[in-house]
């Protein structure tokens, strides 16, 4: 039965919103946490460490997310694993935000002056230290007005999860399209909605940016 787009069918779209922030929240923590061991490994003074984290960076970054949903989706049942939406998408969106957080946090600990390490050093610090007490708080604020500016990028990606059947905001509206048949006001809606989530991160991720360039 075909009806209209009503407040029903928004609210609907709404609470489906909280799914596609969860998810995207998920992958900035697990992805961050992948993304810092990742990083690390990435500068370690030991070689097969850079020479994994760099293999690492490069499989996912050069894997379409897509794809790799597919994968880990159909790849669970080989661990005899029931083949979970939320836990293929949780998967896929670690690696793949994981790989991007690794670079970009490897080249924000690379970008601090050399002197830095060099009068760390000179004070006794082992490797270890000079990375905690002295890179990691200058890298921090490099890394930052990137970091918030890739999220943008994980909240609009959330949507491909939808092909798997997860339930966020992008299958919500394929099921409200199908039921109202006003895809242009269905998906401008849901479009305003993406947009009332990312527009303010990608303001803030100028306004940092331009804030560290005014500090440098």
């Amino acid at each position: 039965m075909i009806r209209d787009f009503g407040s029903v069918e928004f609210l609907y779209l709404l609470a489906a919103m909280r799914w596609t922030l969860g998810l995207s929240a998920l992958a900035f923590v697990c992805g961050g946490i992948v993304g810092l061991v990742v990083a690390l490994a990435r500068v370690a003074p030991v070689a097969p460490l850079r020479w994994l984290a760099a293999g690492y960076i490069q499989l996912f970054q050069a894997t379409p997310l897509l794809m790799l949903l597919f994968l880990v989706f159909f790849g669970l049942a080989l661990f005899d694993l029931s083949q979970s939406a939320f836990l293929s998408v949780t998967i896929a969106l670690t690696c793949y935000a994981s790989a991007y957080f690794g670079e970009i946090w490897r080249g924000s600990i690379q970008s601090v002056p050399q002197t830095q390490w060099q009068g760390s050093a000179a004070l006794g610090f082992s490797y270890l230290e000079q990375m905690r007490h002295v890179v990691l708080p200058q890298s921090v604020r490099i890394a930052t007005p990137p970091t918030v500016g890739f999220m943008v990028q994980l909240v609009k990606n959330t949507s491909l999860a939808s092909i798997i059947g997860m339930h966020e905001l992008a299958h919500a509206a394929q099921y409200v399209n199908n039921v109202t048949l006003r895809p242009i006001l269905v998906y401008g809606v849901v479009g305003a909605m993406y947009f009332a989530v990312c527009w303010p991160l990608y303001m803030l991720s100028r306004r940092l940016e331009k804030k560290f360039n005014a500090n440098r």
